[in-house]
């Protein structure tokens, strides 16, 4: 269990949307922000406030990483060839933790980099314990031998809530996932809209 259990929800209740899709979201029951002026009417946002969302948005929804290591994301994508805003999403869907949460090993994103922190997983069969380590197309990963039957792991496998996105091939028998490509926007399950490209304006501004 992540140790960061109480925060995704607190993430959910400050943009007002249930960004992991999850049932327990306090957002499925009420949609304004935490505090006793969380019911206020907000006025309208400018165009600095909703980039300043989006980019909230998209760092909170891989585990909140920090602003260096998010803008640090950025700066790479934007020095690769291609879209900036599609170039971003791949490189954050590379990420370990993202794709263990992607193959349905465990339940959250929290979850999943405090499971790779703990030595839980191998990459080509050697064990990495860095949640920001980046994939490759072609890379395997799997759960480690002595890890398969934590219950975190079986439950995961249940979960009803989420698939595994086809750029992901993951045997639940095996706990093996091949990392197959690099996702573009349009092949990321993700449970709300993400606007990759106003984090792009409100980084080159």
């Amino acid at each position: 269990m992540s140790k960061r259990e109480s925060a995704k929800y607190k993430i959910d209740r400050r943009l007002g949307e249930n960004l992991w899709g999850r049932p327990k979201s306090p957002v499925n029951k009420r949609e304004y922000g935490p505090g006793q002026h969380g019911q206020r009417r907000k006025g309208k946002i400018s165009d600095f406030g909703l980039q300043l969302r989006a980019k909230q948005k998209l760092k909170g929804y891989y585990g909140d990483i920090s602003e260096k290591q998010f803008r640090k994301t950025y700066e790479e994508a934007n020095r690769r060839k291609g879209d900036t805003s599609e170039n971003l999403i791949g490189l954050l869907e590379s990420r370990l933790d993202a794709i263990v949460f992607r193959s349905k090993f465990v339940p959250t994103i929290w979850a999943a980099r405090q499971f790779i922190n703990h030595g839980h997983v191998k990459v080509n069969g050697v064990r990495v314990n860095i949640g920001s380590y980046r994939c490759n197309a072609g890379d395997v990963i799997e759960v480690r031998e002595k890890s398969k039957q934590m219950v975190m792991v079986l439950e995961a496998v249940q979960l009803a809530e989420r698939d595994v996105p086809d750029y992901i091939e993951a045997d639940h028998n095996k706990m093996v996932a091949t990392y197959q490509r690099v996702p573009g926007l349009g092949d990321v399950p993700f449970a709300v809209q993400m606007e990759p490209n106003l984090v792009v304006e409100f980084y080159s501004r």
